[in-house]
This record gives structure tokens, C-alpha cells and sequence, in this order.
């Protein structure tokens, strides 16, 4: 088959379309963080204390800063980090408009309820995070204030580092409960069974065990606070495959239950 000019120009226009599209939505998600940043830098100083209540409900009533730029960086990362999550809808928005087209109606009605589950789920992690496991963590870490050695050891805690702390929890724990999501998607699309994921149970323990104790904090409250409910999600996770799959063994078995109509005279 010889190909023409013509149609090698035309077999790119979709191409570029799409380019040009991706483009226009990567903007769109870009201008929505940018105004979200300007938005969350003026009340950078209220984000922050919002941030600070789990280290104050541990009893640390002090923050300090070493570098005299310090606090400043501390704002712009609250305003970027808050920023993100402010505009994660709009982000959201145009990730699906650019590839819902190019999906099927069943394939959309398919992959819906895990857009919708991702940030429920998320927001679950980072809630338990900010308001169980900081908390617990923070009274456990200021336990070891105290005379040692006739010396007065006390917690002093840097505003920087306390705030790399908070985005690791909040990041780690909100990551960590879209592991349903990732084995659903991962189940429908035929890649693993249920009865594989069953099967390698222990295995899974085992991975999340090291995956809590990596991601957290080195303290075994916090490591047990992620390992729990990652291994709750897990069997949650089972439960959905199992009633999906009864669901369309029944399907299947009304289907081919059904008499074949016979041809017309």
C-alpha cells in the first residue's frame, strides 16, 4: 500500500487535535491551582493553624524557626498543599473530560464509581491521620520530655520540619486507602482474580506491614494505626470481588437460561 501526502497529513490532524486538547485542559488545571495558591497564601497563616491543632492537642504549645526565611517557606508550602486539594475537583474535571470521549458507555459507567471513590477514600485516610494518629503520635514522641540524666530534655519543635511531618501523615495515610480502588480496577480489568488475591493473603500482610513501616514515622502506634485499616481495606476489597462476581455469575446464568426464540415461518 502506498501512502500519500495527503493522507499522512490527515492521518495526523487527530493527533494534533488531541495535543492541542490536552494542552487547553493541562491550562485550565495549571490557572485552577495558581488561583487556588493565591487564595489559600492569604489565609496560609489560618491553613497553619489548623495544621498545628493535633501538635497542640498533644500538649506542645511551642513552635519554633531557625532561619529567619523559614516561617515564609512554611506558608508557601501550606498555601501549595492546601491548594492542591482545593482544586483537585477542577483538576479532576478535566483529567476525565480529556478521557471519557475515548471511552465506551459501559467502559464510563465501569471506571465512575472509582472516580468518585478516590477522593471519599482519601479524605477517610487523611481524616484518621489528622485526627487519630497525629494526635497519638505527637503525645507518644513529646513522652520522652523529662529529666535524663539530672538534664532536662525538651521537645522543641521546628515549624518546618513539624509541617514535612503533617504532609507525610496526611500523604501516606490518604495514598495508602485507594489501595481498594487499585485492586478493583486491577480485578476488572482481568488482571488479578480474587481467588489469587486470596490466596496470597499473607503475602499482602506482609507488604503492608513494610509498606506502613516505611511511609510512617518510626513508631510502632503509628505503623499499626496504617497496617489496620490498610488489612480492613484489603478484605473490604475481597468482599466487593466476590459480590461483583456473584452478580455476574447469576447474570451469565439468566442468559443462557433464556429459550431460544425460534425463527419465523
Amino acid at each position: 500500500m502506498v501512502f500519500t501526502v495527503s493522507d499522512i497529513d490527515e492521518s495526523q490532524a487527530p493527533l494534533l487535535d488531541h495535543l492541542i486538547e490536552l494542552r487547553t485542559r493541562l491550562m485550565r488545571c495549571i490557572i485552577a491551582l495558581a488561583v487556588a495558591f493565591g487564595v489559600c497564601l492569604y489565609f496560609a497563616q489560618d491553613i497553619l493553624g489548623i495544621l498545628l491543632h493535633p501538635l497542640a492537642a498533644a500538649g506542645q504549645q511551642k513552635l519554633v524557626y531557625t532561619k529567619l526565611y523559614g516561617q515564609f517557606f512554611v506558608e508557601m508550602k501550606v498555601a501549595l498543599f492546601a491548594a492542591f486539594f482545593v482544586s483537585f475537583p477542577v483538576i479532576a474535571n478535566q483529567l476525565w473530560a480529556f478521557v471519557a470521549p475515548g471511552l465506551y458507555a459501559k467502559e464510563k459507567r465501569a471506571f465512575l464509581p472509582f472516580v468518585w471513590a478516590t477522593p471519599v477514600l482519601f479524605t477517610a485516610g487523611g481524616a484518621l491521620a489528622y485526627f487519630v494518629v497525629m494526635p497519638t503520635a505527637f503525645r507518644w514522641f513529646l513522652g520522652f520530655q523529662g529529666k535524663q540524666g539530672g538534664i532536662q530534655v525538651e521537645a522543641l519543635p521546628n515549624s518546618e520540619d513539624y509541617l514535612g511531618l503533617v504532609m507525610q501523615f496526611i500523604l501516606a495515610f490518604g495514598i495508602s486507602f485507594l489501595l481498594p480502588v487499585l485492586l478493583l480496577l486491577l480485578n476488572r480489568a482481568g488482571i488479578v482474580t480474587r481467588a489469587q488475591l486470596a490466596g496470597a493473603r499473607r503475602y499482602v500482610i506482609v507488604g503492608i506491614v513494610a509498606l506502613a513501616a516505611v511511609i510512617t514515622p518510626p513508631d510502632v502506634v503509628s505503623q499499626l494505626m496504617l497496617a489496620v485499616p490498610l488489612m480492613l481495606l484489603f478484605e473490604g476489597a475481597l468482599v466487593v470481588m466476590w459480590l461483583g462476581d456473584r452478580k455476574a455469575a447469576k447474570q451469565a446464568s439468566a442468559e443462557t437460561s433464556v429459550p431460544a426464540v425460534p425463527p419465523a415461518a
